[in-house]
């Protein structure tokens, strides 16, 4: 009997608050995933409205993620080209809240076990 990888393997959960704020991913299928990544992303300028992006979250790579397991996605927070102090992390403005706009989106990528890449994506924020 063969197992299949599902199209969205990924289930997001954010933990704790405010510096203290993690992303944790789950492979929700039964396969185990290699060289999972999550683009960059560019947060909108608080502050000025249209302006350039002064913060964005980069992620580093995961190297695997066996099946129905969870990963803490590691991150830094870059504002104006610079790493954040930790008081300034904004990976909490990435949480969803209900019946908010989601604003950005995680753009996924992984190989399968037969080492194709793969792609999701998920919205979050507020």
């Amino acid at each position: 009997m063969s197992s299949e990888v599902i199209a969205s393997p990924f289930v997001l959960a954010f933990t704790g608050d405010g510096a203290q704020t993690r992303l944790e991913l789950m492979n929700a299928s039964d396969q185990p995933l290699r060289c999972v990544e999550i683009l960059t992303v560019f947060l909108k300028d608080e502050e000025t409205s249209g302006a350039p992006s002064r913060a964005h979250i980069r992620f580093e790579a995961v190297k695997y993620i066996q099946a129905r397991e969870k990963a803490v996605m590691p991150h830094k927070t870059l504002i104006d080209g610079k790493l954040a102090d930790p008081t300034d992390d904004q990976l909490e403005r990435l949480k969803v809240i209900a019946g908010a706009i989601r604003p950005y989106v995680l753009d996924i990528s992984w190989e399968d076990p037969e080492g194709k890449s793969r792609f999701q994506r998920i919205p979050v924020g507020h």
